[in-house]
């Protein structure tokens, strides 16, 4: 089955027009089965997605080994995205940037994923104690030894997407994007526009906000970082369902769900964004392909917009040491 594709950036490199984000196999929302993830992997190139985007953060490493053993046999045509540097506060810290440390990280996600080149590498979070020219600047060698495809970065902030570019060509942002959270993802938008770089938009349905069936957080496990988050908390959550409740019209109109809804506006702002849901649900994967179908008018994206303003939202993406390492 194929889907339609975009490209990225001026990398030549062209994916399906909605890619799959792999982070909730490694036991970001609770536990995960290896060999259900491996199928819900297959399904997912079986349907057309050959977009996937793994981390060396996520499950410590666990998500590329299994990413690794999904691809056993199906390498071709996928493009395989990862990322490195991000720390997650341990030891104080949340990013390392270092020359050395990329170059020994890229190194480390070859051997777990069992491949010779990386498509798309990222760094994952800015790290603010070294210039991005001498991040990039090891990036950049990463190619030249045919290593990497392609570089990107995750969560920066306009200034230092326009200095990493002119060390060598980014290829992709990454940020969430999403009709409830948009704010610093729009911001980046005018500069990646400028430059021709495409926009990878991470939990395009607000880790489940965006969903007629929105998590109550009495009913997480301890390892759902969603019981985290602030967005999920007390009245924060309350607010955040009355939001969505105001655009569950419009998907029975368009005879789709509100997820659906929620990618295809994503998708609707431009042929340079790409959406990367992810799940650990093969009917969720189902649904979210679903959204390539959804048809949006100019007025229907207008509408989606105003009904959901952006800051509309209450309650931020992450805990608060965790934002402070944000849009660097």
């Amino acid at each position: 089955m194929a889907l339609p594709q975009r490209e990225l950036g001026k990398s030549g490199i062209k994916v399906s027009a909605e890619g799959m984000g792999l982070m909730s196999l490694s036991g970001t929302y609770g536990p995960a089965d290896d060999a259900a993830s491996i199928e819900i992997i297959h399904d997912a190139l079986d349907r057309g997605i050959t977009f996937l985007d793994s981390s060396d953060a996520y499950g410590k490493g666990h998500n590329e080994t299994l990413l690794g053993k999904a691809l056993a046999g199906r390498r071709s045509g996928v493009v395989l995205a990862t990322k490195f540097g991000n720390l997650g506060g341990a030891g104080g810290k949340f990013a390392d940037g270092r020359p050395e440390f990329v170059i020994s990280s890229c190194e480390a996600s070859l051997k777990r994923l069992g491949v010779d080149v990386i498509d798309i590498y990222y760094q994952h979070r800015v790290d603010p104690l070294v210039p991005i020219e001498d991040t990039v600047g090891a990036m950049k060698k990463l190619v030249e030894q045919g290593k990497v495809r392609a570089l990107g970065l995750s969560e920066a902030a306009p200034e230092t997407i326009r200095r990493a570019h002119k060390v060598h060509p980014i290829a992709a942002v990454q940020s969430e994007y999403s009709l409830l959270y948009r704010q610093a993802a729009e911001e980046a938008l005018k500069t990646t526009r400028e430059l021709d770089i495409s926009f990878v938009a991470y939990a395009p349905i607000a880790r489940g906000l965006l969903s007629a069936e929105i998590a109550d957080p009495a009913t997480l496990t301890d390892g759902d970082t969603r019981k985290r988050q602030p967005r999920y908390s007390g009245d924060n959550l309350a607010h955040n369902k009355t939001l969505v409740q105001q655009v569950e019209a419009m998907a029975k109109q368009k005879g789709c769900t509100v997820a659906q809804l929620a990618i295809a506006w994503v998708l609707a702002q431009g042929p340079d964004l790409v959406p990367i849901p992810g799940t650990k649900q093969k009917q969720r994967l189902a649904e979210n392909i679903g959204a390539l179908d959804v048809r949006l008018s100019p007025a229907d994206v207008a509408n989606l917009s105003s009904a959901l303003p952006p800051g509309a939202a209450k309650g931020t993406r992450y805990p608060e040491g965790q934002m402070a390492s944000l849009h660097i």
